[in-house]
Formats: structure tokens, sequence, C-alpha cells
């Protein structure tokens, strides 16, 4: 063979090569929100699904599927046992999801069991009081709190163990005071409990910062004393300081995002993690988030894991402190 047939058969070589390399888009891509439509899961696929589709990451229209069960359990295990190697499929979780890993809710499964994938943003714990109140910061709150636990009410969505009981029993700490002190009421979600405050049938409420924010531009009467999180927040709370600033350490990310099956091969994985990066670095992916009443946290891959990691670590510590283990 001459040069030239052996540098045109090399090219050629390599030409192909390259093309196989290059992984193919999953078939039949799925987003399984593990819970009813309409709720925090469904938002979180239907992001992904409108940012990767505006972004050219993904060219088929994915579909969103349903599996409530366990608040993410039903979900977590399916995709365990039933689908772990499905390349086009994702599931969305939150920070309520390894929270309730790190309670064991999960059964016998763990945060090592899953690929996490990516996070497409996250809301932020707060603690809101009625604007006519006594507790102009979070500062006067505390020691109030500290001079007499039984005097202040707290409420939030959810019961003991959950993420606003959770935020309240860390109030508590910080201020000082033992938690199993402090009075907590249950409600079905932030919007009761909002209608509680406003009663004055409460006199604090563990929320989050989006129904925050939507409370404020409602003009609803009440007053956010702090942010639970490491900086201030863009937007309608830019001007509420966080607890950390207020000389409290507490800080409450609520991260949305995906995991994959535990037997997706690597290609299919960086595939997906390439198309996030690709949807979360388009110009428009800010607005979709803000849509949604998310705030930027962007992780993808091995930063995610990590991150899921310490995170569940950080939460199974609380659980043990606040007597929630099994």
């Amino acid at each position: 063979m001459n040069w030239k047939n052996w540098l045109l058969s090399t090219v050629v070589a390599l030409t192909g090569w390259a093309t196989a390399t290059v992984q193919a888009e999953p078939a039949r891509p799925e987003c399984v929100a593990p819970a009813q439509p309409g709720g925090g899961f469904d938002l979180t696929c239907r992001l992904a699904q409108t940012a990767l589709a505006d972004s050219g990451a993904l060219k088929t229209p994915m579909r969103i599927s349903y599996m409530p069960g366990g608040v993410g359990a039903v979900a977590y295990n399916n995709i365990i046992t039933q689908r772990p190697g499905e390349a086009g499929t994702i599931v969305a979780f939150s920070g309520g999801s390894l929270l309730n890993l790190a309670q064991g809710k999960f059964g016998k499964y763990t945060v090592d069991d899953v690929r996490w994938l990516a996070a497409i943003g996250a809301d932020y714990g707060v603690i809101m009081v009625r604007a006519d109140g006594p507790y102009q910061d979070l500062k006067a709150l505390m020691a109030a709190l500290k001079g007499d636990p039984g005097q202040i009410v707290f409420g939030g969505g959810g019961s003991v163990g959950s993420q606003d009981w959770m935020k309240a029993a860390l109030t508590a700490k910080a201020a000082g005071v033992d938690y199993k002190r402090i009075r907590y009421v249950a409600f079905e979600g932030g919007g009761d409990a909002l209608t509680a405050l406003r009663g004055g049938h409460i006199h604090v409420q563990m929320g989050d910062a989006s129904e925050a924010a939507q409370a404020l531009e409602g003009g609803a009467p009440v007053r956010v004393l702090a942010v639970y999180s490491q900086k201030r927040l863009p937007g309608r709370l830019s001007n509420v300081p966080t607890a950390i600033e207020q000389g409290f350490a507490i800080d409450w990310p609520i991260i949305r995002g995906f995991y994959m099956g535990p037997k997706v091969s690597d290609a299919d994985y960086q595939w997906w993690a390439a198309a996030f990066k690709k949807a979360m670095s388009a110009p428009g992916f800010a607005t979709l988030q803000q849509q949604r009443g998310l705030f930027p946290f962007d992780m993808v891959g091995a930063e995610l894991d990590r991150y899921v990691k310490e995170r569940t670590r950080a939460y199974a510590e609380l659980v043990k402190e606040f007597g929630l283990s099994k």
C-alpha cells in the first residue's frame, strides 16, 4: 500500500472511531416524578423537560410519568430493583428525599444505591412572623425563645421529622434551647401554615423562600426574619438577611434534581450530565428557574454525588441528635 492509500485508510479508520465513540441520545427519554401531578417533583421534571428542549440538549420530547408513594420511596425502590439500567430514565428528587433517606424511610436502600445526576435549582428555608408582631429581626425572636420557649408557637408543613419541623428544631438549637421544649403545630402544607400565622394561631412559620416571596407579592402581612442560606437570595427577598449574617449558623437548602438507576452505563450517565450542563448554561435557563420559584443551584455529576452524600450524612447526624432514628 502506498503512502497515499495508507493515509486515506487511516483517516477513514479514525473518522469511524470518532463517530463510534459519540454517545447517541437515549431512546424514549422519561422523567419520573415520584408523586401525584402538580407538586414539587412534577415541577422539577417540567423544568428539565423545558430546559433540555429549549437548549437543544435533548432532541426527543421527554415524557413525564408519575410514581407516587412514600414521599419518593416507591420510585426509589422501583428504579433500583426493576429498572436499574434504563438509559433514558431520570427520576426527580429533592432535599426532602435526602432527609427521608437519612431517616431510613426508603427501606433497605441507601444514598449509595443510585447514580446522582444533576441538581437543577434550589429553594431555601425561611422563618416568618406576622408583620405587626413584636419581632423585628431573628435576634429578637431568639432572645424571646431562650427566655420562655413555651410562649412561642411554631408551625409548618409536615409533622415531626419533616423539613419544616427540622428547621424549627435547628432554630431552637441555635437559640440554645432544647428542641423538645418548643411547641410545634403541623399543617398539611405551607399554605395552611400561612393562614394560621395570619390568624394568630401560631407565632412563627417555618417555610420556604419561594412561598415567602409569593406571600409577600400577594400582600400578605408577614415579615421574613431570615433566610436559611449561605448568602442572600436574589429577587423579592434580596433585602432579607441570612440567619448566618445575624449570628446563627442555620443553612437549609432544598435542592431539586435527578438521579438514575445504579446500572446505567457510564456513557449514558455522561451523556445526560453533558445535556444538563448545556441546558443550565443556556441564556434562558435562569428565567425558567425563576418562573418556578427556584434559585440558582446548578451541580452535575461527581460534584453533585459528593454533595448529596455529604448532605445525607449531615442529615443523619441531625436525625440522631433529634431522636428520630428508628
